[in-house]
């Protein structure tokens, strides 16, 4: 069978992750398992199988292993999205590690910062509320020469003269979508995509921004701690959704049915078309 091109990079999606993220210890647990729940352990092992890839033997720190899952998920979903430019044509680029106030509609968030900075009441008031998401979508202004380009839309300055999508108004990218990475959810820290994605809507001047997790946690009601609910996140996205659902015994499957036929749990390859919309 001809697999689509997109399949293709999901395949190089498991191979990074399986070459750099996700290993096993010394009696061959993963380490997006759980050591103390035998159902995570069960799941765990059962989606390597289902993917079908060497997993190496090794240690390796949570925080590595969150940082290497958070650059071969941006890898994935910048070459997947290459592929749907028909679909969603602008210039884009994805990064990592960035704050949302470099973009529209976010740059006021700069100045509220420099003044909390030098308030100490207000510092304890207000805390740092800049949020850095894992990876950032974002478009690129664009000329008046392309605008005009198949007629001419602009000619009075008076016309679209506040819109960030013009560079002559604003040279600053425009945040498309906010990106967090679990690759596991093992505490109440897992929650702060909820409160990211809340201040994400609450403090923008402009429209609201694709929020989005992507998550490499085994166990169905951990997934659904973070995917149940509508409000302050769009979707949950499992590296690996196809493969855990092949793992599951019925009562977790039901829980994962529940998720996926209720709009709140997709598989990574949903994620491109999803940030096309």
């Amino acid at each position: 069978m001809n697999e689509g091109r997109i399949w293709e990079l999901r395949r190089c999606y498991h191979r990074s992750i399986c070459n750099g993220v996700l290993v096993r210890n010394q009696e061959g647990i993963p380490n997006n398992a759980d050591k103390g729940s035998r159902s995570s352990i069960k799941i765990g092992k059962r989606i390597i199988d289902e993917i079908g890839m060497e997993v190496p033997s090794d240690s390796l720190s949570g925080q590595t292993a969150g940082s290497r899952f958070e650059r071969a998920t941006k890898d994935f979903l910048h070459r997947a999205f290459n592929f749907l430019h028909h679909l969603r044509p602008g210039e884009w680029e994805f990064s990592m590690g960035g704050k949302i106030s470099d973009f529209e509609p976010y740059r006021h968030l700069r100045d509220i910062k420099m003044a909390i900075e030098k308030d100490r009441q207000l510092k304890v008031a207000f805390g740092d509320y800049i949020i850095k998401p894992d990876i950032v979508l974002s478009r690129k202004p664009v000329s008046d020469d392309k605008v005009n380009e198949k007629d001419t839309l602009l000619s009075d300055e008076e016309v679209a003269s506040y819109t960030p999508l013009r560079r002559h108004n604003s040279e600053k990218n425009i945040l498309h979508a906010s990106i967090s990475c679990k690759w596991t959810i093992r505490s109440d820290r897992s929650q702060n995509a909820r409160t990211e994605g809340l201040n994400l809507m609450r403090n923008r001047k402009g429209a609201t921004p694709h929020i989005a997790v992507v998550v490499g946690e085994p166990l169905p009601t951990r997934i659904a701690s973070l995917a149940l609910g509508t409000g302050d996140i769009d979707c949950v996205y499992h590296f690996a959704l196809h493969e855990l659902r092949r793992s599951v015994e019925d009562g977790e499957l039901d829980m994962l049915n529940t998720m996926v036929d209720g709009k709140r749990l997709r598989d990574i390859s949903d994620l491109p078309f999803d940030l096309a919309i």
